[in-house]
């Protein structure tokens, strides 16, 4: 199969909503990452999401709607949710819900959970994109299973090129990293993946404390996002580095640390906005030139572990995980 790169134009949204409609698969970029596109209602298209990441079956995927409205169709939503709806979307928030009797996202793509999870993204273009399907889309990450998210078609290429039919090429994503996965299908809203949309933002507009997760279990996620080892360049990752080796590169916060002859800086201003924005194209080059380099693995400077920094660091634990 040869994957096809599309402009983010009218006519290049109009032939990847076509592929859509056919049942195929097409990468976009959004605010958070690019993701892998499909229709969320065809099952075939689908289990092809699964194939062409390698990605487990059990592992849920999120659908992406135009508008809050388009969303609530196929979800029970609370008067939690329409609030957070109202705040943060179009944007980088998750809200996982009861499914709707009419629901017509497919099972598989909800992993067989009587729960699904939707967002509206942000940027008129993916939505433009969306709103030429006229249903809703699933897209994970845009990269095999497990491994750096994309943030440019160049990144979806890397890993999916031959077993995708198309890359709408949106440009570098803003936002960076993932979307922030609330769970409001019980009495009390739960975090169960930190993103784009802060805990302290959230807790604000919830008007109550959002609890933490329960332990991980990877043998039945409750969610996207939830696997312990996930987000994983081929280096090993060190966390949380005071010195670094001769034989390490360093993905940097802040002042380097100094012994690397490879650095990439997530932000000398220690911004976590463009650490953010910035992380998971580090990781790929670290790895990629750190490998080619005879590097063994990757030292972290520490992150800080509040606004945007909880999400940078929770990505960044699963990435140094031990392998499955």
């Amino acid at each position: 199969m040869h994957t096809e790169l599309l402009p983010d134009t009218p006519h290049g949204r109009e032939k990847a909503a076509a592929i859509l409609r056919a049942g195929g698969l097409v990468a976009f970029g959004t605010e958070t990452v690019y993701g892998l596109g499909a229709d969320a209602r065809n099952d075939r298209a689908v289990t092809a999401i699964y194939a062409a990441k390698g990605r487990p079956g059990i592992n849920p995927l999120i659908s992406h709607f135009t508008s809050a409205e388009a969303a609530f169709t196929q979800v029970m939503p609370t008067l939690l949710a329409r609030r957070l709806a109202a705040r943060f979307w179009p944007g980088p928030l998750t809200l996982v819900l009861p499914r709707g009797v009419d629901c017509a996202i497919s099972p598989i793509a909800t992993a067989g959970l009587p729960t699904a999870a939707v967002r509206v993204p942000a940027g008129g273009n993916t939505r433009a994109l969306l709103a030429a399907c006229g249903f809703p889309v699933v897209a994970p990450s845009a990269n095999p299973s497990g491994r750096v998210s994309p943030s440019d078609a160049a990144h979806v290429l890397a890993g999916l090129e031959g077993r995708i039919d198309a890359v709408l090429d949106c440009g570098a994503c803003r936002v960076g990293v993932e979307s922030t996965i609330v769970d409001l299908s019980g009495a009390t809203p739960v975090l169960l993946r930190p993103g784009g949309i802060t805990l302290e933002a959230l807790e604000a507009a919830c008007g109550m404390p959002v609890a933490a997760p329960q332990a991980r279990n990877d043998s039945r996620p409750s969610a996207p996002g939830q696997l312990s080892s996930h987000y994983a360049p081929g280096l090993a990752v060190r966390l949380d580095a005071d010195t670094v080796g001769a034989d390490e590169a360093l993905l940097a916060f802040g002042q380097p640390l100094p012994g690397s002859t490879l650095v990439w800086n997530l932000s000398e201003r220690e911004d976590l906005h463009e650490a953010a924005a910035r992380l998971f194209a580090g990781l790929r080059f670290l790895d990629m030139e750190g490998h080619r380099r005879g590097l063994v693995r990757i030292a972290v400077q520490p992150i800080p572990g509040h606004g945007l920094g909880r999400a940078i660091r929770d990505r960044l634990v699963r990435a140094a995980s031990p392998r499955p």
